[in-house]
């Protein structure tokens, strides 16, 4: 994240390609992975460990299936095969074979299968983007043509009259945060990040869902799981910047456990002042920022 964003303010934004592949765990054709491996590993072993890891089949609704490719999303080796496999079709590619045909800057930044490309020239963006499906269709995979988007992402510069919303940067999402351009409380331009709102209506929507199948348990026990529940996404999304956010999330967690705290039966409503006074013995933590994270 950090390195995306110093990259974004060294060529004051650029242009951002987007890449989305489709199902991608599901994808890894096994017979690149063993080449891209051998390449590496020579030890006979560990390479037919790694075989049986990906053969060993994946268990769905109470049924094994032993798939002829990808490898499955939470198995203890999926993490590092990904990651092998990625760093073939795409680090690699682009560090030796992209970059020193390009006019301007550009930059790769991924984590798994995650990743955006920034590029300083529009021309350099766009030659990318038309090559990109034929290099990951050599090994199997396909971008997703809907989620795989240039977006122009320049930077607004010092002293530039104010212009009009519709004619700011775009906007994009990597690793749950939306990026985008906005004012320091100086009045300078700069890259910012907030949580992306799928993510935030995702997690919302996943609290909300336990607070209603577990509100018949007692307080101190909701209390003690939303605590970790909210700590945990602040841990997460509790970068400089994004504070605002992390109070909504607070906010409608908040809203959601009196809801069904309010619908324990027939005759449960709760008053916001009685809430209140709950809250008080009960409280759900602040949100804050993680202190590891607040340097930018």
């Amino acid at each position: 994240m950090e390195a995306l964003r110093q990259r974004l303010m060294e060529v004051r934004g650029g242009w951002v390609l987007e890449i989305d592949i489709r199902k991608f765990f599901d994808a890894m054709d096994h017979s690149h992975l063993h080449a891209i491996v051998r390449r590496r590993v020579r030890d006979g072993v560990l390479l037919r460990l790694i075989g049986k890891w990906l053969k060993a089949g994946v268990m769905e609704e109470g049924r094994i299936t032993h798939p002829d490719s990808g490898s499955p999303q939470g198995g203890v080796i999926s993490p590092i095969l990904s990651n092998a496999y990625l760093h073939e079709v795409l680090d690699t590619w682009f560090e030796q074979m992209v970059k020193p045909r390009l006019k301007g800057r550009a930059y790769l930044i991924r984590y798994a299968d995650d990743a955006v490309l920034v590029f300083e020239s529009e021309g350099d963006a766009r030659r990318v983007m038309e090559v990109l499906p034929k290099r990951f269709g050599k090994y199997g995979l396909t971008l997703h043509p809907k989620k795989t988007r240039l977006v122009p992402f320049q930077g607004i510069r010092p002293g530039a009259p104010p212009v009009p919303r519709e004619a700011r940067p775009g906007t994009f999402d990597f690793l749950g945060f939306t990026h985008y351009w906005g004012r320091t409380l100086k009045g300078t331009w700069t890259v910012k990040r907030k949580t992306a709102k799928d993510r935030f209506g995702r997690s919302l929507k996943s609290i909300a869902e336990w607070c209603r199948k577990h509100r018949h348990l007692s307080l101190p026990e909701q209390q003690g799981v939303l605590t970790a529940k909210l700590r945990g996404h602040f841990a997460y999304y509790g970068i400089t910047g994004n504070s605002q956010s992390l109070s909504h999330f607070r906010h409608h967690v908040r809203r959601a456990w009196h809801k069904w705290l309010s619908r324990r039966s027939g005759r449960a409503h709760i008053t916001w002042e009685r809430f209140s006074e709950l809250e008080r013995r009960y409280p759900l933590p602040p949100a804050r920022l993680s202190r590891a994270r607040q340097v930018t």
